[in-house]
């Protein structure tokens, strides 16, 4: 389904060396020891050829969150996911201190994820905020806090498309 274009900017992508991915879990009651979305997604990363070059466990505070996406960015991390705090209950502020601070948004990412989610959820898939975009030449994905939401944006989304955005911010 996809262009020949897009095919061969994942050809390329997929030959070139593996990103330094960050993972932010934002969670006001987990541990690292019950932190199932970040051991997913560091599990997944790795698995995926790339490396995890950082993990943090936040509450969802607009300091931290701030705190852990200037730390998220830099030389050796292209990727960074947040999962956590894309809701709309008063605790839930990952997407507000993102969307101040993204350079460039990717609208599409949460449009397509809330398409997805829709099959999971209904239409409980309108209250995420799930975003993505660039911020200091670091891709930045922010999605849901739920597990099945973090494996269906890694497996629908981001695995299938994480070498072709790293690709795309150095070419």
């Amino acid at each position: 389904m996809s262009s020949k274009s897009t095919s061969d900017h994942r050809s390329i992508a997929a030959e070139g060396e593996p990103l330094g991915v960050a993972v932010v879990t934002v969670s006001d009651s987990r541990t690292p020891e019950t932190d199932v979305n970040g051991n997913f997604l560091k599990a997944s990363i790795e698995e995926a050829g790339h490396r995890v070059a950082g993990y943090w466990l936040i509450p969802d505070e607009p300091d931290q969150v701030e705190a852990a996406l200037e730390d998220s960015t830099g030389e050796d991390i292209q990727v960074v996911i947040f999962n956590g705090g894309t809701g709309i209950s008063k605790r839930d502020r990952t997407f507000d201190v993102l969307d101040r601070k993204l350079e460039k948004h990717l609208t599409g990412f949460g449009e397509l994820f809330r398409m997805l989610s829709y099959d999971q959820v209904g239409s409980a898939a309108m209250l995420s905020r799930a975003t993505a975009g660039v911020y200091r030449n670091t891709v930045v994905i922010s999605t849901p806090g739920s597990p099945a939401a973090v494996q269906l944006a890694w497996e629908k989304l981001i695995a299938t498309e994480i070498a072709h955005m790293g690709w795309e911010l150095t070419r």
